[in-house]
């Protein structure tokens, strides 16, 4: 099938011009917040769609091109789209749509409270400028569309400004992002110089060697890794994920921080066309150590989205085994197995984006009904909201990369795809690849033991706070999204082959070669006769397992009347809350077990009867992890600045002769330089 041209631009046009038009009606439309709210929403949905099928036209075979050179300088606003930028737009729409539909419900309780208006057009511009930044083919463009999807997401990060967290939250995503976009331009300003240009296209077979080209791969890692929330570069994601509309937190965890993964494969397949080992290397450290710690740190989170939020850490760390690996696989010129890899990493950033979408618009229909994120004041949510319970089970099923959902496709191509690093002659890289999987084995482990954490405590067992025990189930829009992507991740896990065959053409373009796996309809084979799955027969197997248990039960002609019985409790007459498992109880283990990592703060307040010290009123006791790169790294950092900063204050004298003498200061020192 040949997509024409004609049939890109139109579905371009299509995507911006209904961006536009939901900022423009969210706008227009203020004064009545209902009509303000389904316009802006309404329009990022159809716009949503028009990016859906621009993404799945793009890796059909369809390309574009548009250039305006009035805009910008320096060869103005360039965009196009190949396979990799397709592939990206489609992931954008995939969670795009159902968040734009959950928002349509999910705003209405911000009506009289918040600007829905102004979350109508940051919403649309967000949007707009992350398909845009994918699309972008010259480095004064992608970065004017990078500082625009970064202003977006902060205005919707602060939607709630008036709360003490998010005003914190925003104020850190701000710095954290300016200084990843600082890396960024100075990296690109080196590249720009060695190339003569600033067309993307030309960078390719750019005269970059040396130091100059590991300063420049360093910058640029920096830059996209901040973006994508790396350990220690993390700091800014549990803040501000929470802090936003769950929605938007959907959005900017299962898209937004996979800009940064784009970048990183842009830089090290085409940008720079490939590296020295240690590129590679660097890439596997840092996922191990994100994956590992980031799940880790998910396990004693009570808030159920700051949970999320590191476990959007973790899933990051697990896509970049597969990125550095394919780094390696290239430097030692086996690209078949490096586009298996590349493969492995690009499926799960597909994948991250469905489940972990539906598990933030499920953390959102639960804040939506008991007014808290933590864990501890829920519980028995299961009864009350059935629908909700089933889609984040879904979810979390899909997160723990148990089949037949998509979570287990990508990490069994991960797993492979790491150990067939047997063929690279070199011990050193060997042992790193085994130090991945190992650690890839225990995120995985950790992963599962997290979501019957969240799920458990969240959902099953007694309510234990009154708004959990009043909670009601979302309405439908919200139960729509969340359906959606259920489904998906049941699609994405039973029949990759779809999805696989359009990476497989993305990887080839790329990396010059064919990837080292066979798919039909029903099987993977990954390096030559290495490995095999078959999704689908596993997905029949389970269901029929699960059939046989009521099938069985008939046939032996077992009571199945329902018996109504008080669940045994230890002896007392009547069950409470009180009995159950919380999410402390939940994490001690672990915290105990890896307290080096979250170097634990206990802390014992008795407060005594005043007539007697022999009766105790209260007993109250915490025992909170703490961040190990917060003491090491950004507690020092910062008293270090707020030092500075004081010591600084001392020019700031309001005096204006003064003033006028800095000027004429730093007037002389440049025309100094200048000469």
């Amino acid at each position: 099938m040949t997509i024409s041209e004609t049939l890109m631009l139109n579905l371009f046009a299509g995507m911006l011009a209904s961006f536009a038009a939901g900022a423009a009606g969210a706008l227009l439309a203020a004064r009545w917040p209902r009509a303000s709210r389904l316009a802006g929403h309404s329009f990022a949905l159809l716009g949503a769609l028009f990016a859906l099928a621009l993404g799945l036209a793009g890796l059909a075979g369809g390309a574009l091109k548009v250039s305006v050179t009035q805009i910008l300088p320096v060869g103005g606003v360039a965009l196009g789209v190949d396979h990799l930028s397709a592939f990206f737009i489609l992931v954008l729409a995939v969670a795009a749509v159902p968040s734009a539909l959950y928002a349509i419900g999910y705003t209405r309780e911000y009506e009289g409270r918040y600007s829905i208006a102004g979350m109508g057009v940051a919403l649309n511009l967000f949007l707009a400028s992350m398909a845009l930044v994918v699309m972008a083919r010259n480095a004064l463009t992608f970065l004017a569309l990078w500082e625009a999807m970064s202003l977006a997401s902060y205005f919707l990060v602060m939607t709630e400004k008036d709360d003490r967290e998010t005003e914190r939250a925003g104020w850190l995503y701000f710095v954290m992002t300016h200084a990843g976009f600082a890396c960024l331009l100075v990296g690109f300003l080196l590249l720009s110089q060695a190339a003569r240009s600033m067309d993307f296209a030309s960078w390719h077979a750019a005269p970059v060697t040396g130091a100059t080209r590991n300063v420049i791969f360093i910058l640029l890692a920096l830059g996209f890794g901040s973006k994508a929330g790396v350990i220690p570069l993390h700091i800014w994601l549990p803040q501000a994920h929470p802090a936003a509309p769950s929605h938007v937190s959907a959005l900017m965890s299962g898209v937004m921080i996979k800009l940064g993964i784009y970048g990183l494969v842009r830089v090290g397949f085409d940008w720079l066309s490939g590296g020295p080992a240690w590129w590679g290397i660097a890439v596997l450290l840092v996922a191990a150590v994100s994956a590992v710690l980031g799940v880790l740190y998910a396990l004693v989170e009570h808030d159920l989205k700051r949970l999320l939020a590191y476990h959007s850490v973790e899933n990051i760390g697990i896509i970049l085994f597969g990125v550095g690996g394919a780094m390696l696989f290239q430097t030692y010129h086996l690209p078949a197995l490096a586009g298996l890899a590349l493969i492995a990493g690009l499926y799960h950033t597909l994948n991250h984006a469905v489940f972990k979408s539906l598990l933030f618009m499920g953390a959102g229909a639960v804040l939506h009904a008991t007014h808290t994120r933590n864990m501890e004041e829920m519980g028995g949510l299961i009864k009350r909201m059935p629908q909700t319970a089933v889609f984040f089970l879904a979810g979390s099923v899909a997160i723990a990369a148990l089949p037949p959902f998509n979570g287990f496709i990508s990490e069994w191509l991960t797993f492979q795809s790491l150990l067939l690093s047997f063929q690279i002659p070199d011990k050193a890289i060997n042992l790193t690849f085994a130090l991945s999987v190992a650690a890839l084995a225990l995120t995985s482990g950790l992963a599962a033991a997290c979501f019957i954490k969240a799920f458990g405590i969240s959902f099953l067992a007694l309510p234990r706070s009154e708004p959990a025990r009043n909670a009601r189930e979302v309405g439908l829009s919200m139960r729509a999204a969340m359906a959606l992507l259920a489904v998906a991740c049941l699609v994405l896990g039973v029949a990759p082959f779809a999805v696989l065959r359009l990476l497989s053409k993305t990887t080839s373009e790329l990396l010059g070669a064919t990837p080292d796996m066979q798919f039909t309809w029903n099987r993977i084979v990954a390096g030559g006769s290495f490995a095999t799955v078959s999704p689908l027969w596993i997905a029949v197997a389970l269901a029929a397992m699960l059939a046989s248990i009521p099938i069985g039960l008939r046939i032996v002609r077992a009571n199945t009347a329902r018996r109504y019985y008080e669940t045994w409790g230890c002896g007392r007459a009547m069950q409470t809350a009180r009995f159950e498992y919380t999410a402390t109880s939940f994490a001690n283990p672990f915290k105990r077990v890896f307290s080096v990592l979250y170097r634990p703060v206990k802390e014992l307040a008795i407060e005594f009867h005043p007539e007697s010290r022999f009766f105790v009123r209260t007993i109250s006791y915490s025992n909170e992890a703490r961040s190990i790169f917060d003491d090491a790294i950004y507690g020092p950092m910062n008293r270090m600045l707020r030092a500075f900063a004081e010591r600084v204050r001392l020019l700031q004298s309001g005096n204006v002769n003064v003033y006028l003498l800095y000027i004429l200061v730093a007037l002389v020192v440049l025309l100094i330089i200048a000469r």
